[in-house]
């Protein structure tokens, strides 16, 4: 009978030990978990923000050349999560295609994209070297003229921009 009892309070001391051993590292574990619950309860985590953009430019098509044109948008992302352009319109209807340069060494080639990526705290900078939107049957346009776009993103709101239609060799910094 001594023998079970001492079994039973070797059996506590050790479960005892046990909890000691267990109970620091699982109570630090709760006491980040309500931390980091409430951290981003308050939105401090993952934050979305809308994506902004300030005015673009639009390549002004040279007369007997191209039936296309292209426009250019700066897009900043202030927020924690990565969007994605996914889509443009612009006052005039017809086709605008997202498009990207694909590099092949010394040469490369153009071709349409599902989205334009704009990383989190980043920016997607539209550049003749990179992406654009590609119109295709432009309207007739001058120099100087300014033209409301629509650009459609995967998670923020529509956002209704304008360009500066400039010729070529004309670009606009910014």
């Amino acid at each position: 009978m001594r023998a079970l009892l001492s079994g039973r309070a070797s059996e506590r001391v050790r479960a005892s030990e046990r909890i000691r051993a267990v109970g620091p590292p699982v109570a630090a574990a709760g006491v980040a978990l309500a931390l980091l619950s409430g951290w981003t309860a308050a939105g401090g985590a993952g934050r979305q923000h809308p994506v902004e953009a300030g005015p673009g430019w639009l390549l002004l098509p040279t007369a007997g050349g191209s039936t296309a044109t292209a426009a250019f948008f700066t897009i900043r992302n202030p927020g924690d999560v990565p969007d994605e352009l996914t889509g443009a319109s612009w006052e005039f209807g017809g086709r605008i295609t997202l498009k990207r340069h694909r590099h092949q060494g010394a040469s490369g080639r153009w071709e349409p994209v599902a989205a334009l990526p704009v990383p989190e705290r980043g920016e997607l900078a539209m550049s003749p070297e990179d992406a654009d939107l590609m119109i295709t049957s432009p309207p007739a346009l001058r120099a100087g003229q300014w033209v409301e776009f629509t650009l459609s993103f995967r998670h923020s709101p529509d956002l209704k921009v304008r360009a500066e239609v400039v010729p070529p060799g004309g670009r606009r910094s910014g």
